[in-house]
């Protein structure tokens, strides 16, 4: 793991760069109080102050220099990303407050080096912060969000359901959390039949990962991610193309642990629950099939009308297990549709919600964040096209219209009226690159969620 707290440090007043931070709107007012000489270099490079330019100004000494960044007018997460990939190593003094820009800086220096060594790079960029008070804070965001990545871009050879839930142990150890995991043909002995039979088919057992920590009596707050380690499709099997980035189906189970770590890290008052079901979808001889009803642990029976739309058949014996504690609120994350990324693109994450107040704070959350989510609607006439003529539900109707909802739909027959829940269909994926978010797994919704939970279960979010 990269070391963020090196990278971000309270101003110590000793010797650093100074980085200028300049809007476009603001550059000529900064240029006429500059000297001709300091004009000229910057027209020389052709710094127009536009976000994710810098320039580099000499001294009046050998060595002495300092930076310009071009950055918007209202810093976001990712507004000194750009700086930090291009400056050179060394200490930076920022010239104003440089807030929530923080998280860009760091993680534009974090790299996947598990199965090479990081190119390019001589030494760390290190922020110096007037405002020391915010670093642990984005120092855990930073965290979180590269264990999201860090996990997601982990092929699955390396990553199975049992490496997941390694992970997940890992995790739980530091905080004295407890984890339960039922594996293989305990499944069925435990009621779990839904994730038994996605799993099946794989040489690597299915699990249901369950974990708990915080005082019981703390208001619940229960987390289920989406834990396919790698989806085939199953009999329904893809196509290469579309097979091709599917280590990634695991993203939902990677979102859901970091946000388990952030709030065990702040000894948020709750009790917290994760659950995470983790399976193969894979194709053998033991492969469920097109047409074939499962069990589901809430008694609730499913016609098989396509085995590549697995990930809701584990998700519902994952909420119906959640929703036997009656926690205050239920957040489940899951890469579970292209059809949210047919309507929304890469970065905006599907959001449903059966509460129109969480919603509501869900929205306030996404914006102050800088963790843009879109919600979609519960549309309840399309429930009928999950309708089966010999079973409770199907798991995937005919015509593929409106996919998103009615995937959403498919897991809220799974949550009772009486919980307050919402569902993130996550891409958990920068299919291109940017400043500060490489190609490769990404955490989407993951700020906008750990900043709700602030809001409602620490004092003044703090």
């Amino acid at each position: 793991m990269t070391d963020f707290p090196a990278l971000l440090i309270a101003d110590d007043g000793g010797p650093a760069k100074t980085l200028t931070l300049l809007a476009a709107a603001g550059l000529d007012d900064w240029l006429c109080s500059q000297s001709e000489r300091t004009r000229t270099f910057v027209a020389a490079q052709g710094f127009k102050a536009q976000p994710g330019e810098t320039a580099l100004l000499p001294g009046d000494q050998p060595g002495d220099w300092s930076a310009l960044a071009g950055v918007e007018a209202d810093l976001n997460p990712w507004s000194l990303a750009a700086a930090a990939s291009r400056l050179v190593p060394g200490r930076y003094r920022p010239s104003g407050p440089i807030g929530a820009a923080t998280l860009g800086w760091l993680l534009a220096q974090h790299r996947f080096t598990r199965y090479r060594k990081a190119s390019g790079d001589t030494g760390p960029r290190i922020l110096l912060t007037s405002e020391p008070a915010a670093i642990t804070e984005a120092v855990r965001i930073a965290e979180a969000t590269a264990l999201v990545r860090d996990l997601v871009d982990t092929p699955a050879a390396d990553l199975g359901p049992g490496e997941l839930a390694a992970a997940i142990e890992a995790e739980a150890r530091i905080f004295g959390a407890i984890v339960t995991i039922t594996k293989g043909e305990a499944l069925l002995a435990a009621n779990f039949p839904a994730v038994h039979a996605v799993g099946r088919a794989a040489s690597r057992a299915p699990r249901l990962i369950d974990m708990h920590w915080g005082d019981p009596a703390h208001p619940r707050v229960t987390l289920v991610g989406k834990g396919v380690t790698f989806d085939s499709g199953g009999l329904n099997i893809k196509p290469g193309g579309g097979m091709a980035a599917m280590k990634k189906d695991m993203g939902g189970a990677a979102h859901a642990l970091a946000l388990a770590r952030l709030v065990m890290q702040a000894n948020m008052p709750v009790r917290l629950r994760l659950i995470v079901p983790a399976v193969e979808n894979s194709i053998s001889a033991d492969a469920m099939r097109p047409g074939d009803i499962l069990h589901t642990r809430a008694g609730k029976t499913v016609e098989v009308t396509n085995t590549d739309a697995e990930g809701r058949l584990i998700l519902a014996d994952a909420l119906a297990l959640a929703a036997e504690e009656n926690p205050a609120l239920v957040i489940d994350f899951a890469t579970l549709t292209g059809a949210a990324r047919a309507a929304l693109g890469p970065q905006l994450p599907a959001f449903f919600t059966n509460d129109e107040a969480l919603a509501v704070d869900f929205a306030a959350a996404g914006a102050l964040s800088g963790d843009p989510l879109w919600r979609l609607p519960l549309w309840a006439p399309y429930a009928d096209m999950l309708k089966s003529g010999i079973a409770d539900l199907n798991n995937a109707p005919d015509g593929g219209f409106a996919g998103a909802i009615t995937a959403a739909l498919f897991l809220q027959a799974f949550v009772p009226e009486r919980i307050t829940w919402a569902h993130f269909d996550t891409f958990a994926w920068n299919p291109a690159p940017r400043p500060g978010r490489p190609k490769g797994g990404e955490a989407l919704g993951l700020r906008a969620s750990w900043l709700l939970l602030r809001s409602r279960y620490l004092p003044h979010g703090s």
